[in-house]
């Protein structure tokens, strides 16, 4: 299993409105907690955890200050997922690591866990945590993915991806661009049979836009 994970914290927030315009939308409330630290949680024990950050990183490297959790920041430009992970890298390692977005609560088990079990670095190059649309919480849009019997993922379908996955990375160094979405890997990989899925079993609230807050609370009240 990974021993680094990268949290992904560097985003405009601008689906949010006016609640980012003063602060980062990782650092917006959910039942009263960040949603930076509901992805922390879910991170506990892992000897390597690095946050990303662009827009008023200030504020979240003050909310990280002697946490043990390392900070990544992203200047002049915002690199985006594949960008950012690869400015990471000298923080996580060279092995596989796990990526989680910080825009979205969970209810039921650590999602993390899940994908450590189930992780064949033989078989997959790339393992995502996905969940059927009718689970996941807040989702606007139709869902990302299929997940076939043989647990390989092809594009567009029922299941959303929820941000977590277990991913290699030495294809980052393939990439000429210096911003560019890991969805370049995914293409890559997926035409090499080497992009699986996995399905989650809880629910997944996406908090990406003001009206997820809401949804979020509610599904964790309604799965304490």
């Amino acid at each position: 299993m990974p021993h680094a994970v990268m949290l992904f914290a560097a985003g405009f927030g601008t689906r949010m409105g006016a609640l980012t315009a003063d602060r980062p939308k990782p650092l917006i409330e959910v039942a009263g907690k960040p949603l930076l630290d509901h992805a922390l949680e879910l991170t506990t024990g892992l000897p390597t955890r690095v946050v990303n950050a662009h827009y008023r990183a200030e504020q979240v490297a003050a909310h990280l200050d002697r946490s043990g959790v390392v900070l990544s920041v992203e200047q002049p430009e915002i690199l985006d997922t594949g960008g950012g992970l690869r400015h990471a890298l000298p923080l996580l390692g060279p092995e596989p690591v796990y990526t989680l977005n910080t825009d979205a609560v969970w209810a039921g088990p650590n999602p993390l866990k899940l994908l450590a079990e189930a992780w064949d670095p033989a078989r997959m190059d790339a393992l995502l945590l996905c969940v059927p649309l009718p689970r996941a919480v807040g989702r606007k849009g139709a869902g990302d993915f299929t997940l076939q019997a043989d647990g390989q993922l092809r594009w567009t379908g029922d299941h959303v991806y929820t941000g977590a996955q277990i991913l290699k990375t030495e294809l980052l160094d393939e990439v000429p661009e210096e911003v560019f979405s890991l969805r370049l890997l995914w293409q890559r990989m997926g035409n090499e049979g080497r992009l699986h899925g996995l399905d989650y079993p809880g629910h997944w609230a996406d908090v990406g836009h003001p009206e997820g807050i809401v949804l979020a609370e509610e599904m964790l009240a309604r799965n304490v």
